[in-house]
């Protein structure tokens, strides 16, 4: 409804301006003074041929649609919208001289008249049209390349959270299936802290990024499982600053980095491995001791690979890994 009156106000206006070209360009009102009725006549006309050529557009959108044709829609819009201006214009400036007063064009032809004013009509309605479905389309286009882009970052950072389940799961669970025939009070107390890390990963599974202190205090479940699967083996260092638990990271950081450093190094009794977590200069950094594994097989380096990916998007700063021969350090940005 608004839109509609707008419309009418619009027509109103440019009635009014016609009105007054017509009588300054094409016909002498010397003896005849403007008058209102001309304004009231110039805006009827204008009505006629814009909602005429408004159906037309309408019309052609439905049968050539200017994405899929442009050239025939150019081809066929301008000769018809000309047509139905031309004919129109000319039917009712003649109604007009017969029923209401007659215009006096000394000099110039009334079909000229008509001709001229309704090809400057159509080819002005035509490029504000091809510029509003150009300027519409163009709108549409960035809208659906951002769609798309958004739902393609979403879709691979889910496949990249979905890479950490099923080996995060079935080492646990090779754990599990041990410790229920050695020591079922130590087997439930590990279901329970088993079902702590699963629900932390469960509630954070649609969350891009989680608050450091919330990864941490799932750390503690994860290293209680670690505990129960090499005993005295691994240990832990912590030192986290406090101004730091507010910072985000991608969830389940931690434990890929903690399960990068078991895969690839020796962990036993003679060789215990000892994981030193700590934050500096606003990055999480995560060391160990490098003692690789007497067989261990090509890296493929997944878990470093995935959350280089994952960072990537969310900043520009880089996952920084480093290594020596006494030690494998990794930095990952501590996000505001």
């Amino acid at each position: 409804m608004l839109k509609t009156k707008k419309r009418f106000i619009y027509m109103v206006l440019v009635g009014i301006a016609i009105s007054f070209l017509m009588k300054l360009f094409f016909f002498n009102m010397a003896a005849h003074p403007p008058h209102i009725i001309h304004h009231i006549v110039t805006i009827i006309i204008t009505i006629v041929i814009w909602e005429g050529n408004l159906w037309i557009d309408h019309w052609m959108n439905k049968h050539y649609p200017w994405v899929s044709n442009t050239k025939q829609r150019i081809l066929f819009h301008l000769p018809s919208a000309f047509a139905y201006s031309s004919v129109a214009l000319f039917t009712l400036i003649t109604a007009n001289n017969y029923f209401i007063c007659n215009l006096n064009t000394e000099g110039t032809n009334l079909m000229v008249v008509s001709l001229v004013i309704s090809l400057i009509i159509s080819f002005m309605l035509l490029s504000v049209e091809i510029s509003t479905q150009l300027l519409n389309g163009w709108k549409s286009s960035l809208v659906e390349v951002e769609k798309y882009k958004t739902e393609s970052v979403q879709a691979q950072l889910q496949n990249l959270k979905d890479q950490i389940n099923p080996h995060f799961l079935f080492n646990n669970l090779s754990v599990l299936s041990s410790l229920v025939y050695q020591d079922q009070d130590k087997a439930v107390d590990f279901i329970n802290q088993l079902a702590k890390v699963y629900r932390y990963l469960l509630d954070n599974r649609s969350n891009e990024l989680v608050r450091l202190d919330e990864e941490l205090k799932f750390l503690d479940s994860y290293i209680y499982l670690l505990g129960i699967r090499f005993d005295k083996n691994i240990s832990f260092v912590m030192n986290i600053e406090m101004d730091m638990m507010h910072k985000l990271i991608p969830p389940m950081s931690l434990q890929m980095l903690i399960e990068n450093a078991i895969k690839h190094n020796e962990i036993s009794s003679e060789c215990p491995l000892k994981i030193d977590i700590s934050t500096k200069a606003k990055r999480l950094i995560v060391s160990n001791n490098f003692q690789p594994r007497r067989e261990n097989e090509p890296s493929s380096k997944t878990g470093l690979k995935n959350i280089q990916d994952r960072y990537h998007y969310f900043t520009d700063q880089v996952v920084e890994v480093e290594q020596n021969e006494t030690e494998f350090i990794v930095r990952i940005p501590l996000l505001a």
